[in-house]
């Protein structure tokens, strides 16, 4: 069962992303904030990441620019209500492997983490 990591400090969007996550039969981490996430990341080492943008301490582009730094290969998937293109640019180059809006719809979620997931598979062979 994949390992799904949650970096967002709003409580509702967690509970709402975990419900929509373990229906779809995986496993959940939680973070409430970006330094935590990659604590968490470091330790746990989960098969994706999802972060929030706008966030206290690290946001989700210093979380994005740390497991770039790291060079990590674990997908990471920005869900933001900001529907900027320069905001969606820049997170795709700073290595995400994906944008969702908030609320993400099931389905889209189901896409983007199941085309994460292959996108990690290809990179480890």
């Amino acid at each position: 069962m994949p390992l799904i990591l949650m970096i967002d400090d709003a409580a509702f969007t967690r509970r709402m992303l975990r419900k929509a996550l373990t229906a779809e039969g995986y496993e959940v981490l939680e973070a409430t904030n970006g330094q935590e996430g990659l604590e968490m990341a470091a330790i746990h080492k989960p098969d994706c990441i999802l972060v929030d943008l706008l966030m206290p301490d690290i946001d989700g582009f210093g979380v994005l620019q740390a497991m770039r730094d790291r060079r990590s290969t674990i997908p990471v998937i920005v869900v933001s209500a900001d529907i900027q293109v320069g905001v969606r640019q820049r997170c795709m180059e700073l290595g995400a492997a994906g944008f969702l809006n908030k609320p993400p719809k099931q389905e889209e979620l189901r896409q983007k983490i199941t085309q994460a997931l292959g996108y990690t598979q290809e990179m480890a062979q």
